[in-house]
């Protein structure tokens, strides 16, 4: 059952946000630019335009991305890691766009999803910050 395996694979809450996330086939690689959709300790999705290399299912690719870590009252501060992982999937999302799932070969030290605030929560501080930084 495709369903309960699903299910299964989402053993940790998963953090939903939208930052730039950079990522390559090597470390000398040219970067590419994407966006992330979501995130847990063990792996994430980002988007792509189909043109950022021919990324497929079992190859290695290293990214660099942010993290928001949220502290007390509306705060977060944003933290830089470099992870290489395993594509699991490559989906399309339109004739421009893909969607890239990784598992990171090591995992990051903390669960971004389970930080103690809600996911409304979180997605209302960030909002909330990416508008008082803009203006």
């Amino acid at each position: 059952n495709k369903m309960q395996k699903t299910q299964e694979h989402r053993r940790e809450q998963r953090l939903y946000y939208n930052w730039p996330i950079r990522f390559a086939k090597g470390f000398e690689e040219e970067l590419f630019m994407g966006q992330m959709v979501d995130l847990c300790s063990w792996g994430g999705s980002f988007t792509c335009t189909t043109n950022s290399r021919r990324l497929q299912p079992g190859e290695n690719v290293t990214t660099l991305f942010s993290v928001p870590r949220f502290g007390d009252a509306r705060t977060y501060d944003m933290a830089n890691y470099t992870r290489t992982g395993r594509i699991c999937r490559v989906e399309k999302v339109d004739n421009s766009l893909h969607r890239i799932a990784i598992q990171f070969t090591k995992p990051l030290f903390f669960k971004p999803g389970e930080q103690g605030i809600s996911k409304a929560d979180a997605q209302q501080r960030l909002s909330d910050n990416l508008v008082s930084r803009s203006s």
